[in-house]
C-alpha cells in the first residue's frame, strides 16, 4: 500500500464499515485490472543489498523515478517514502527490507498491464543501472540473513516489526524478505462478491503451485518450493489464512467487516504520526473507548487503513486482492493477472470454478494450503494431484479470456499471457525446481547466479 488513506470523517456505527466495502460493487462494464508486484534490489557489483541511502540507494531511485515520470512524492516527515500518480492511479511503494513495489493503475485489459509492466521496468532500469542497482525476479531473498537486510524508514513497519515476533515466527520474515505479485479484481455486487472470494480462496493454492520461485533462504535450499507461501502460514494467525467463514451461510459484506473489526490493530495515523495501538481491538475505537485515544472515535482514514492490515489469502476491500503468488519474470507476472481475469471476469468459468470445489471442506482446503509450499504441482487433495487442478485452472482461465475477447493492435486475444503457466504445467515443473536443478549442477551450489538469470 503506497499511501494511507487521509479522511478524517468519524464513524458512527458498524454499518458504515459494511456499507464502505458495498460501495465497491460497481457494473461489469466498469471492472477494472490492477497488478502490484514486489521487486528484490541488489546491487549489481557482488550482489550486495541496498540501503534506503539517499547517495546510492532507493532513495535516489525514489527522486530518480520522481524526476523521470514527473509523479508526486509521498512523503514521511522529510523522508520519501513512494510515489503516486495522481492522473493514472498507480503508485510505487516500498515494502519493509527495501521491495520495490509498483501498485498498478486499474486497467481495462491485460495488454495495458503488460504496456504498463514494460514501461515501469524500463523506467527503473533507466534510474538504477548507472547506480549499479538491479532488481530481481524472485518471490524471496535468495542470499542475505534477515540482519543483513536493510530496514525501510517507515512508521507502519516499525510498530509491525515489534508486534510480529509476539504472534508468529516468520512474521519478520514475511516483511523483510519476501516479493509476490497481486491481482486485484471487482465485483459487481454481494452475492458476486462472495462467489468470487470463495473461488479465490480454494483455487489459491493451485495459483501458488505454478508461481512457486522461492526455494532458497541465507544462501541455501531452504525445503520448500515457494517458502514465501511456508512463511505465511506462521506469520499472524489473528489476520492471516483461508478464511473458513467466507463459506459459511449468510458470508457478505457485513460477515467480512466483523472479520476485520477482530483483527488486532496496527496502528491508527493522525497527521504524520503513527500512534502504536498493536494489539489492541478496533471494536473499541469505533465506540469511543480506546485505552490509548480517550475519547476519540474511529474515522474512515482508520477503517480504510486498518483493512490493509489483514492478510487472508483474498483480501476484500472494494475489490478483491488476489495475493497468493511468488514474484517472478515479467512473463509470469502478466500471467497472474491473466490467470484470474480469465476465471473472475467470465460468468461461465466463474460458475464452473465454484462447481468443482464447492464441496470441499475447511479441513481439506487448509490442508491444500499446507502441503502445497513444500510440494508445488504434485501436492493432492481428493487424490487428485495439484497438477491435474492447474491444467483445469488454466482451461478455465483460457476459455473466459477467449470470452472476453479484448484483442491488442495486433488482434491477439488476453489468452497468450497464459502461456508460461501452460509450459510450467506440462513440464511438471515449478519454477523453484528449475532453479533447484541449476543449483544442485552447473551452480556448484551456489545461490549467487540467481541475481544474474533473475534480474528484470
Amino acid at each position: 500500500m503506497a499511501r494511507d488513506l487521509i479522511d478524517m470523517t468519524p464513524i458512527e456505527s458498524r454499518d458504515e464499515l459494511v456499507a464502505w466495502l458495498a460501495e465497491g460493487c460497481r457494473p461489469v462494464e466498469e471492472f477494472r485490472i490492477g497488478t502490484e508486484h514486489e521487486k528484490l534490489p541488489f546491487m549489481l557489483k557482488g550482489h550486495a543489498p541496498v540501503p534506503y541511502d539517499c547517495d546510492r540507494g532507493i532513495c535516489t531511485i525514489l527522486y530518480g523515478m520522481r524526476d523521470l515520470l514527473g509523479w508526486e512524492p509521498i512523503m514521511e516527515g522529510s523522508t520519501i517514502i513512494g510515489l503516486a500518480d495522481v492522473t493514472g492511479g498507480g503508485a510505487i511503494s516500498l515494502e519493509p527490507g527495501g521491495q520495490f513495489e509498483l501498485s498498478g493503475a486499474p486497467l481495462e485489459n491485460i495488454h495495458q498491464t503488460s504496456r504498463e509492466l514494460h514501461a515501469h521496468l524500463a523506467q527503473l532500469r533507466e534510474v538504477s543501472q548507472p547506480l549499479g542497482i538491479g532488481f530481481a525476479a524472485v518471490g524471496m531473498s535468495p542470499a542475505w540473513t534477515r540482519a543483513e537486510t536493510p530496514v525501510m524508514p517507515k512508521g507502519r513497519y516499525k510498530i509491525m516489526s515489534a508486534y510480529m515476533p509476539k504472534v508468529g515466527k516468520l512474521g519478520l520474515d514475511m516483511m523483510f524478505r519476501t516479493c509476490t505479485v497481486q491481482a486485484n479484481l471487482d465485483f459487481s455486487s454481494e452475492a458476486d462478491m462472495v462467489k468470487k472470494l470463495r473461488v479465490g480462496i480454494a483455487w489459491q493454492p493451485v495459483a501458488t503451485a505454478m508461481f512457486a520461485n522461492s526455494p532458497f533462504t541465507d544462501g541455501k535450499p531452504n525445503g520448500f518450493l515457494s517458502f514465501r507461501a511456508e512463511i505465511w502460514r506462521d506469520t499472524d494467525p489473528d489476520r492471516t489464512g483461508t478464511l473458513p467463514f467466507a463459506f459459511e451461510p449468510g458470508m457478505g459484506f457485513e460477515r467480512y467487516a466483523d472479520y476485520a473489526l477482530d483483527v488486532p490493530m496496527y496502528f491508527v495515523k493522525r497527521g504524520s504520526r503513527y500512534i502504536d495501538v498493536a494489539g489492541t481491538s478496533f471494536r473499541d475505537l469505533l465506540a469511543g473507548k480506546h485505552p490509548k485515544l480517550p475519547g476519540e472515535r474511529a474515522t474512515l482514514s482508520d477503517w480504510v487503513n486498518h483493512l490493509s492490515t489483514a492478510f487472508p489469502e483474498v483480501r476484500l476491500k472494494r475489490y478483491l486482492e488476489m495475493r497468493g503468488a511468488d514474484n517472478g519474470p515479467m512473463d509470469r507476472i502478466c500471467a497472474l493477472p491473466a490467470l484470474w481475469a480469465g476465471i473472475l471476469y467470465c460468468q461461465s468459468a466463474l460458475d464452473e470454478a465454484w462447481a468443482m470445489v464447492k464441496d470441499w471442506t475447511a479441513e481439506e482446503r487448509e490442508k491444500l494450503r499446507n502441503d502445497v509450499p513444500k510440494l508445488g504441482l504434485n501436492a493432492e487433495i481428493r487424490s487428485r494431484k495439484v497438477r491435474d487442478l492447474a491444467r483445469e485452472m488454466l482451461k478455465l482461465a483460457r476459455a473466459g479470456l477467449t470470452q472476453r475477447m479484448q484483442l491488442d493492435i495486433a488482434r491477439r486475444d488476453e489468452t497468450r499471457y497464459l502461456d508460461p503457466l501452460d509450459a510450467i504445467v506440462e513440464a511438471n515443473e515449478t519454477p523453484a525446481e528449475a532453479l533447484l536443478k541449476l543449483y544442485d549442477g552447473p551452480w556448484k551450489k551456489s545461490v549467487d547466479p540467481v541475481f544474474d538469470l533473475l534480474a528484470y
